[in-house]
This record gives structure tokens, C-alpha cells and sequence, in this order.
């Protein structure tokens, strides 16, 4: 039977400055000024409707994203967290992160965030090279990254991540391993360290740069993953890095199949309703516009997981944790039993592409090298 899973809050800010050429995120560009007051009012409603669905379920973290969502004034996250808290209460532990780009990072707002209950920020940073910061498209440099991060530690902001990426355009394994250095030298509670990838409706898919070959990408990954380690981060996801007991609390919630409400212009939600045995996600209208002026009812897309999706969807996330899961959460949520997929649990454990340990399935160490050749395996 399907049992209520953990929830939490998405919350997306399409506007930025300007569209990165690697992004395929739904943001755009400001061409005037952003309609703020009437997308948060928006947003208020949007979380009322589909909270409706969630039998009063406290939320363990909210994110906001974008976008960026430091383009808002404090006044208006101030506003969104009151109503929310109106209307649901929030774990004693809840993590309220917002995501920052440095070239908008103000010392004043980040104190103005933290005093309205934001408790952690990610701050986009992507590299600490200003050559490749310029190939990214990126309208901040190092310098004023160093200045948020200092900004965000000043605010009262002792949990932050720094997001960085790797295999950037002709990017050596000593000029990446130096830029990760670079962040972990600023001593952050969360890395998330990523390959760039090219996606389809980008600048970079269209105009595609000189990427670093696979063998230097190989050695890139070995040997940062060996100096995070080194440095005190341990991988509990495949880009997400922590110090001990520092995990992304939101992300970890959508890698064990949690629920989570998004709300805002083309963001997903995952609701499970375990009264009816159906588990649903969610979408919102993509363009803000029609987001801002379409009528709550037809803002929502709403397609069902069917029962014999479920198990796969649980294990693309599931499987990308380093803790994995039990047999008991697959069972509570995803409403099969663990006869469903034990039979392949045990042949790819026999095969030492999953490891059991203390009640607990994950991908081995193989099995994580190989991780789409191990999810292959359960379609």
C-alpha cells in the first residue's frame, strides 16, 4: 500500500539578467520590469490550490530556484514564507534554501533573507576562472563570487553550496582541479560539482564549443573526486558533496521518492494520494505570462504515475543516492511489493553492480560508474 512520503516546496523564479548559453532551464531574460507583486500574490495562490492535496503534511524544506531568484526584493520572500506558513506548518529542522547568483548578491539582501527565515543559499558560481567564466556567458566575475560568499558568511549564513562545474571549453584536468580547489578553499558546507553538458534549445547546442575529450574528462572526474574526498566532502549524490551530516535535505527528499509541490511558471511537483493508490505529477504553465494571467484550474498539468511506471521512477532517483533504499520505502512508495524488481536486485548484486549493506540497496561502486547500464536493467 502506498504510504505518504516526506514533502517539500519547489518554488521557481523564471526571470535572470541573461540566459546563459548552456542553460535549458525555464528562464528568461528581463525586457522590463518583472511583474513581482503580481507573481508573488500568483505564487501564494498556486501553493493554497495544491496543498489542498497534501493532508496537511508539515513541509521538511523549501527551494527556490530560477531563474534567478536573488533578482526578488526581500520584501516579496518575506510575503511568499509568511503565507506558506499561514497556511502549513514546516519540520522543526525545515531547510529554506534560495538560489543566488553572484552578480546580483547585495549585502544587505542577504541579510534581509536570512532574517526572513531563509536559512541556506546555493550560490551559482560555476567557475572561479575568469576566462571560463566568459565562456559561460556569465554576467558576474570571481571576484564578486568571492565577495557573495562573503556577503552570504556576514549575513549569518553558515550553510551554503557552491555550485561548480567541470569539462568546461578546453579545460585542463590542473586548470578544473585548481577552480575545485578553489571552492573548497572557501570551506562551504555543500559542493555540487557537475560535468557541462550540451542540451538541446541552447546557444552551446546550436554553437557547439571545444569540450575537453574523454580521457581528460575521465582523469578530470578521478582526480577531483579524490580531492574532495581528501578535503572532507563525501558524494551521497552523483554532482552533490557534503561535509559529515551537511546533505541537501531537499535534494535528498526527491532521490528517495518524496513528494515535493512546485509551484511558479514551468515548475513540477510529485504528489502521492494514497487514499485513491495514485501518485501524480505536476506542471505548470512554462511561460510566465501565461502563468501570470491564466486562471488557477488550467495553470496545472496533471498526469498520473501508473502502477507499472512506478517502480522505475522510484529507482531513477533512488538509485542515484549513495545511501539507495530499503525495501520497505520502495514498498511504501511506490505501492509495489519488493517481488517487483528482488529477483534483479539479487542478480545485479551477484553481478556487483548493487551492494546491500545495513537494510539498505545501492549502486556499488561499479554499479555507480555504470549508473545508466544499471537502470537499463530494471526497463
Amino acid at each position: 500500500m502506498l504510504e505518504l512520503p516526506p514533502l517539500s516546496l519547489y518554488i521557481h523564479i523564471p526571470w535572470c539578467v541573461k540566459k546563459c548559453p548552456y542553460c535549458d532551464f525555464n528562464s528568461h531574460e528581463v525586457q522590463s520590469n518583472i511583474p513581482e507583486s503580481d507573481y508573488v500574490k500568483i505564487l501564494c495562490q498556486d501553493f493554497d490550490r495544491d496543498y489542498e492535496y497534501c493532508e496537511s503534511r508539515p513541509l521538511q524544506s523549501i527551494f527556490i530556484g530560477g531563474g534567478t531568484p536573488s533578482l526578488f526584493r526581500v520584501k516579496s520572500f518575506e510575503k511568499i514564507l509568511s503565507h506558506i506558513q499561514a497556511k502549513a506548518s514546516l519540520s522543526g529542522e525545515c531547510e529554506i534554501t534560495l538560489e543566488a547568483n553572484p552578480g546580483t548578491a547585495e549585502a544587505d539582501k542577504f541579510s534581509g533573507y536570512f532574517a526572513a527565515g531563509i536559512n541556506r543559499l546555493s550560490i551559482g558560481v560555476q567557475s572561479f576562472d575568469e576566462r571560463q567564466l566568459k565562456n559561460l556567458g556569465r554576467i558576474h566575475s570571481a571576484d564578486e563570487s568571492k565577495r557573495a560568499i562573503d556577503f552570504a558568511r556576514k549575513a549569518g549564513f553558515d550553510n551554503f553550496n557552491l555550485d561548480l562545474m567541470h569539462g568546461l571549453p578546453r579545460q585542463s584536468v590542473s586548470d578544473a582541479l585548481s577552480d575545485l580547489q578553489s571552492a573548497i578553499d572557501f570551506d562551504p558546507l555543500h559542493i555540487s560539482w557537475y560535468q557541462l553538458t550540451i542540451e538541446p534549445n541552447t546557444v552551446f547546442h546550436a554553437r557547439p564549443p571545444t569540450l575537453p575529450e574523454e580521457p581528460i574528462l575521465n582523469s578530470l572526474e578521478d582526480a577531483g573526486l579524490a580531492l574532495l574526498e581528501n578535503s572532507g566532502y563525501s558524494r551521497y549524490e552523483v554532482s552533490a558533496f557534503s561535509k559529515q551530516g551537511c546533505h541537501s535535505r531537499h535534494n535528498l527528499n526527491y532521490w528517495e521518492f518524496g513528494d515535493y509541490l512546485g509551484i511558479g511558471a514551468g515548475a513540477h511537483g510529485k504528489i502521492t494520494l494514497a487514499h485513491a493508490n495514485t501518485i501524480v505529477r505536476t506542471q505548470k504553465h512554462r511561460q510566465p505570462n501565461h502563468y501570470l494571467n491564466k486562471s488557477i484550474q488550467s495553470k496545472i498539468k496533471r498526469t498520473e504515475i501508473l502502477p507499472n511506471e512506478r517502480a522505475i521512477e522510484f529507482l531513477l532517483n533512488a538509485l542515484r543516492s549513495k545511501y539507495g533504499f530499503s525495501e520497505p520505502m520502495f514498498q511504501s512508495r511506490t505501492g509495489l511489493p519488493f517481488s517487483a524488481i528482488g529477483k534483479k536486485v539479487e542478480y545485479l548484486i551477484a553481478g556487483g553492480l548493487l551492494r546491500k549493506r545495513d537494510g539498505r540497496i545501492a549502486a556499488s561502486d561499479k554499479g555507480y560508474r555504470l549508473l545508466n547500464s544499471l537502470l537499463q536493467e530494471f526497463l
